[in-house]
């Protein structure tokens, strides 16, 4: 009968982490109150860290109660060290990732100086379209030019006016 409240504890740190994900960010506010102690627990009290901990320590134990015959004290006593292991590796993990800058997202001014071509015409000082690329993708984004520039035309993209608009010159050859 013990080994069910281990194996309980190991099944409700696996629904925890599934609710973890599934919600993302939402369940994450039930433990902001906690932290106010200057950042002093910043990232251990996530759910992911408390999840690690529950299911590790639950199921560690309900093997070390049924595969050696110790009692609840001594399976805790084999629960806790490996959920606290579980749980510190969980924090590492979600450090990595939300300190990983590699992918940054592009940002409008990154399209500065990006050629491109006119989909619908500009008239002169109005909007058209252009179709430019953006980290290897096509985008067609407003564009804007103080001259008139036709449908098929290349363009360089001078300035983002908005993360949907550009500022274009036509390419002269």
């Amino acid at each position: 009968m013990r080994v069910a409240w281990f194996l309980a504890l190991g099944i409700a740190g696996v629904v925890l982490l599934g609710l973890s994900l599934v919600f993302d960010g939402v369940l994450e506010g039930l433990f902001d109150g906690v932290d106010a102690l200057d950042g002093l627990f910043e990232g251990w009290l996530s759910l992911p860290v408390i999840a690690g901990f529950l299911s590790m320590l639950g199921f560690s134990g309900a093997i070390a109660m049924g595969a050696t015959g110790l009692g609840a004290v001594g399976a805790t006593a084999i629960g806790v060290p490996a959920g606290a292991a579980t749980g510190w590796l969980a924090y590492r993990l979600s450090r990595a990732l939300l300190n990983d800058r590699s992918g940054a997202a592009p940002r409008g001014d990154d399209l500065i100086g990006a050629a491109g071509s006119v989909v619908t015409s500009i008239p002169a000082g109005g909007y058209g379209e252009v179709l430019v690329y953006r980290a290897g993708q096509p985008v067609k984004l407003a564009a804007k030019s103080p001259m008139p520039v036709s449908r098929g035309a290349e363009v360089w993209v001078e300035e983002a006016l908005s993360q949907t608009a550009v500022s274009v010159r036509p390419v002269e050859r």
